[in-house]
């Protein structure tokens, strides 16, 4: 079967306005842009075309969620707030996340292409799926917008997977730089989804993603967070994958795989300080290919989140969904030559203890 891909014009057109990155124009800052904007994801998309990929996958298309499925996370007073501002020009929904005339609709959008690409895998359409959206979702809280982001759009297709499809067992492996930090409250007393993040420490939240945050109730051993020390490439990602990620993924065997995905820890993001490339995103992408072959019938979907140096960003998601898809395109990386020799690229020994410090979540993890 094919890989499956979700995409929509809409997603670019939502608007995020003059910013100079994420904070407000105005002397003395001169107006520029804001860092969510559609750049990196339109650029994915054309090379995506362009390396002749888009042809060798299976269209998915993408539809608006509905409000029942919006509240199985969100509190009906932010998606009512989200609805009324999306009436007005420009605004922020608060903690960094601007939005523009038709952003609801659009997100509506988003959170529906991630349903529909989580539908499309447990029917069997295609073996496994990349939701190309936007606006991401995965900082959104119950009660408001966070970080760039409108609604949970991960966790509200996982929450569908539990809710229409019966499913007993999710698990999500968010590599996005920042904390999953939307997705770990969707499920924190949760036993149904185990939630993993690996970020750079202290980015943002500043305030989240540390290791004794490891769920309550009876959702307790099923929250992992793996903050990595800036600087962390190829080495400790994949040592925090063997080391963390596959076997709390084989203890926990789940029937769908959900990854937030996010190419903002490569190197040269501006709103990161990590040093991955596109050859680790395709390594990660094959380990977790085996895992879900091994554990859940290769349901592994995928959706789109950060990432913000359009120049870089595209040749990340290439690698990913090549992987995915099991075709190369014969496209090199041409920023592979500087970024794969960066120095210490290989597994630092501090790097290493900060996973082993977040390792020690096993011992709950695996007795639960």
């Amino acid at each position: 079967m094919a890989t499956g891909l979700v995409w929509h014009e809409l997603y670019m057109w939502h608007h995020t306005g003059a910013f100079a990155g994420e904070i407000p124009y105005g002397y003395p800052v001169e107006p520029y842009r804001h860092d969510e904007n559609p750049d990196t994801k339109r650029r994915l998309k054309n090379l995506l075309d362009a390396s002749g990929l888009t042809r060798e996958l299976t269209a998915i298309e993408a539809r608006p969620a509905t409000r029942e499925e919006l509240l199985r996370f969100h509190t009906v007073e932010h998606v009512d707030r989200i609805a009324a501002a999306s009436a007005r020009l420009l605004v922020d929904a608060g903690s960094f996340s601007p939005m523009g005339r038709g952003s609801y609709e659009i997100a509506l959008l988003s959170a529906g292409g991630v349903i529909e690409a989580v539908q499309a895998v447990l029917a069997g359409k295609v073996a496994n799926a990349y939701a190309l959206v936007r606006p991401p979702g995965h900082h959104a809280m119950p009660g408001r917008a966070m970080g760039f982001c409108l609604f949970g759009n991960a966790a509200i297709a996982g929450l569908h997977a539990l809710a229409v499809h019966g499913l007993e067992r999710i698990a999500y492996v968010d590599w996005d730089v920042h904390h999953g930090n939307g997705t770990q409250a969707a499920f924190f007393d949760d036993p149904r989804a185990l939630t993993i993040s690996i970020h750079q420490d202290r980015n943002f939240p500043q305030n989240s993603g540390f290791v004794d945050e490891v769920g309550e109730g009876k959702g307790r051993g099923y929250n992992i967070n793996v903050p990595l020390p800036p600087g962390s490439g190829v080495g400790a990602y994949e040592a925090t994958f063997d080391r963390i990620v596959l076997p709390a993924l084989h203890a926990f065997r789940p029937q769908l795989i959900v990854v937030p995905s996010g190419f903002d820890a490569s190197a040269y993001d501006p709103l990161g300080r990590m040093m991955m490339t596109s050859a680790g995103f395709r390594s990660l992408t094959h380990k977790l290919l085996q895992a879900a072959e091994t554990l859940c019938g290769g349901r592994l979907v995928m959706c789109h989140e950060g990432g913000y140096n359009a120049s870089t960003v595209p040749f990340c998601g290439l690698a990913v969904l090549e992987a995915l898809a099991g075709i190369e395109t014969g496209v090199e990386d041409p920023f592979a030559a500087t970024q794969d020799d960066l120095g210490q690229q290989a597994l630092q020994p501090h790097q290493a203890a900060a996973i082993d410090k977040a390792a020690k979540v096993l011992d709950i993890a695996l007795r639960s």
